[in-house]
């Protein structure tokens, strides 16, 4: 865990000093946070599958989840206000650098046919979005224990300006990104 925060001070926070020629050192883009995120469409007729993903999500984050509610009703969907939807996680601090460390070295090279991530999926303001489709990948998750196999959204929040220095920045930092 402490290993990619030493590597960020060490040699991630200089090369993106040298490339893109900061004046100050608090200019240097930094990880803020990774928000893991679980939508769960079928816990309007299920209501132990949000305690299923929570218990899922804290298994492999090391943190309790958070709870999302519906905002507003929508009939076609059969959505009241308030209802449980999904479930969420922010991570800050070693337990992000921990999580980041196990998705790329050892979560992601689990996928089948994994030839990398998208490389455009920035949202023009420095931050990555990304989906996986099976959180099975993950090590400490059994395969025996879940009762359905459900995907996951993770967004990397940073704090740089544009998508070129969060790319590199995530790139420094091993996101195995497609070619």
């Amino acid at each position: 865990m402490a290993r990619l925060k030493d590597m960020y001070k060490a040699d991630v926070a200089p090369a993106l000093m040298k490339k893109f020629s900061y004046k100050s050192v608090m200019q240097i883009p930094k990880l803020e946070k990774i928000v893991i995120n679980v939508g769960a469409g079928e816990a309007k007729e299920n209501a132990k599958a949000i305690d299923a993903i929570s218990t899922d999500l804290a298994a492999i984050t090391g943190q309790k989840p958070q709870v999302c509610k519906a905002k507003k009703s929508v009939a076609n969907f059969k959505l009241r206000e308030g209802m449980n939807i999904g479930v969420k996680v922010t991570l800050r601090g070693d337990r992000m650098y921990e999580f980041m460390d196990r998705l790329f070295n050892v979560a992601l090279p689990r996928v089948r046919d994994f030839r990398g991530i998208n490389p455009n999926s920035f949202d023009g303001r420095g931050n990555y979005n990304m989906g996986i489709k099976e959180q099975l990948i993950f090590p400490e998750i059994d395969y025996d224990k879940i009762d359905k196999v459900r995907g996951m959204d993770i967004c990397f929040v940073t704090t740089a300006k544009t998508d070129e220095e969060s790319r590199e920045l995530l790139t420094l930092m091993g996101a195995p990104f497609a070619k």
